[in-house]
């Protein structure tokens, strides 16, 4: 969901056996972080200066064992607290699933006049008690090379290695590294060196991996690019590719529903095929083998909104869990957002939110409007000053104009950008087109982090305190700040706080967005005889979004019981989805190529 809005959320949620993640890139946020919270726990805060050599793992390190050891303190304390109203004990085992075997002795707790009992479920609960897991996220391409004061290149010294390093070294046990954005072979292969993500004796893992993929296939080619190198990966992590929160990385049309049902039939074969290559890396390195898969997990996130809609993921695709991002921007016990941001999330309909290229990584980029940051962007255009000082420098990708990186959200790099695009005597539309492009690039690495310094008043960049913030479209939805308790009511279905009758299905909305999407593609890159391969393209993804409705069609008309809540609603949905769907191709944006014309005429229904 951004750096800080989730920095801190472990000390905020652990303790009630929530598990979250910390995005561990920027390691002076970090930084302010420990400055942050030494203070509160009466310790005392010692700065690790730019000038210590491996001072970004060093950071990462430290404030990973500070929130761990912040939480071990309040899960003791937990422990040792009495079962009263109000009461974080009490608190812990009210927002538990109403199905699970703990919710149900604690119940029991509840229920009972018989003190014997009461302090023997008492004891057997608290024993029960165990925190969430504090995870880590890695996004593999921020993984900028770094040099010395001498200009010598940092051996093994880059950002996401870095973080990679400042995780593993940390003392978090039963903790996860989540690897989001794709394969990165140098950070994989440097993985293979860590000791720390091998499994023990009994086959489990301290320190797990975790890998963000956007379907079946990715799961298998990175697990298995580990696999040969030892490690396993203990979990996939299924993202919709453009209903979610950040940055967005679309499929080809593949849709949520058919990608998960091509993991639920192929489970076992991928856990299997994995396991080979795993065991045969670990004979190399004569390291103990196994003779069963250590477990596989599969969990889901990226738009799910409503219980049931969560039910039909765990039931239907036998998912082990989902995940919950863009809602908890909305529960400040969770999530650290600063106010000005949090009345605009609260008031955002689905107009005020869209899919940007703002991000200088050149993907798309879900972003919501009237935020600080794009105020201060528009101001700094106005005053014809446009870009922004790039002191974190997270996101050079470009050497457009210079031999070293630069960021294309930067003032240096937009001053060349546009110098170059007067210089080229363009027609004033596709001047003005090209201008704008530039100039919506945004500075990532600070508005991302801002919020946590707002919030708790700590400076981040001197004078820099605008706030980005990047929720998924769900967030139209969810239209008021909430506490813990009232989300993960909603969560676990005991309470509604989507007040929009008419929110369709998380799998229309995804849907939508891609036709939406395609629709933009087109627009930008038209049909053209002259760009075949573009061509096909658009008609692969066309076809796999009419099978992808399809197959739809026919889930919803199955006679599976788990299948019931999908009503006319949802019918509905996909008809008007299909009918933009056919517009958009027969319609005018695709009858020019005869290719498609030729190709799809037998297809369309």
């Amino acid at each position: 969901m951004g750096l800080a809005f989730t920095i801190d959320s472990p000390i905020k949620v652990a303790r009630y056996g929530i598990s979250s993640a910390i995005s561990i890139m920027e390691d002076r946020l970090t930084e302010m972080m420990r400055k942050h919270y030494y203070p509160l726990i009466n310790e005392t805060y010692f700065p690790i200066s730019t000038r210590e050599e491996n001072y970004r793992e060093k950071r990462i390190t430290d404030y990973l064992n500070l929130v761990g050891r912040i939480v071990s303190e309040q899960i003791e304390k937990l422990k040792n607290s009495v079962f009263e109203n109000g009461s974080d004990i009490v608190k812990y085992f009210e927002m538990l699933p109403e199905d699970g075997k703990l919710k149900q002795l604690y119940r029991q707790l509840t229920g009972t006049t018989d003190i014997a009992e009461k302090e023997k479920l008492v004891e057997i609960l608290k024993n029960q008690i165990l925190p969430g897991s504090i995870d880590v996220n890695i996004m593999t391409k921020l993984d900028k090379d770094n040099y010395s004061k001498q200009g010598n290149l940092v051996e093994n010294g880059s950002d996401a290695l870095a973080a990679l390093k400042g995780y593993a070294k940390s003392n978090l046990k039963n903790s996860s590294l989540i690897f989001s954005a794709g394969l990165n072979p140098r950070l994989y292969n440097y993985l293979e060196k860590l000791s720390e993500f091998d499994a023990n004796d009994d086959g489990e893992f301290e320190k797990k991996i975790v890998i963000k993929v956007s379907d079946y296939r990715s799961a298998l080619i990175q697990g298995k690019y580990l696999a040969k190198k030892g490690k396993w990966v203990s979990e996939f992590r299924i993202e919709s590719g453009l209903n979610c929160g950040g940055h967005a990385f679309a499929t080809e049309g593949y849709l949520m529903g058919p990608i998960l049902e091509e993991f639920k039939m192929k489970r076992e074969e991928l856990s299997l095929s994995l396991f080979e290559l795993y065991n045969k890396a670990l004979q190399v390195r004569s390291a103990k083998t196994f003779d069963t898969p250590p477990p596989i997990k599969i969990t889901v996130q990226g738009g799910i909104g409503t219980y049931k809609e969560s039910k039909l993921l765990q039931d239907y695709y036998q998912i082990d869990s989902t995940g919950w991002g863009t809602p908890f921007l909305l529960v400040p016990e969770a999530t650290t957002v600063d106010n000005s941001t949090m009345e605009k999330l609260e008031k955002a309909k689905q107009g005020d939110l869209f899919l940007s290229k703002n991000s200088p990584l050149g993907v798309p980029f879900h972003y919501l409007k009237g935020t600080t940051s794009d105020i201060e962007k528009k101001e700094r255009i106005e005053r014809g000053k446009p870009g922004s000082p790039c002191t974190e420098r997270h996101l050079v990708n470009n050497t457009e104009f210079t031999d070293e990186p630069i960021c294309t959200a930067s003032s240096k790099y937009q001053k060349l950008k546009i110098n170059q695009l007067k210089s080229l005597n363009l027609p004033l539309n596709e001047y003005e087109q090209q201008l704008k492009e530039v100039q919506e690039k945004e500075c990532l690495c600070i508005g991302l982090s801002n919020a946590a310094a707002t919030k708790y008043e700590q400076p981040f960049i001197k004078n820099l305190t605008s706030v980005t913030i990047c929720p998924g479209p769900n967030i139209a939805y969810f239209s008021k700040k909430v506490s813990l308790k009232e989300m993960t009511d909603h969560i676990y279905g005991r309470a509604d706080i989507i007040e929009d009758n008419n929110r369709p299905h998380m799998f229309i909305n995804e849907l939508v967005i891609y036709i939406s999407y395609l629709k933009e593609q087109l627009i930008n890159e038209p049909v053209s005889a002259e760009n075949p391969k573009r061509n096909k393209y658009y008609h692969s993804f066309y076809e796999q979004l009419k099978n992808g409705i399809k197959y739809y069609r026919d889930m919803a008309s199955s006679s599976n019981p788990i299948l019931d809540d999908i009503g006319e609603k949802f019918y509905y949905g996909l008809s008007e989805a299909e009918s933009q769907l056919d517009q958009l191709f027969e319609g005018r944006i695709l009858q020019n190529d005869s290719y498609l014309s030729s190709t799809s005429s037998n297809s369309i229904s």
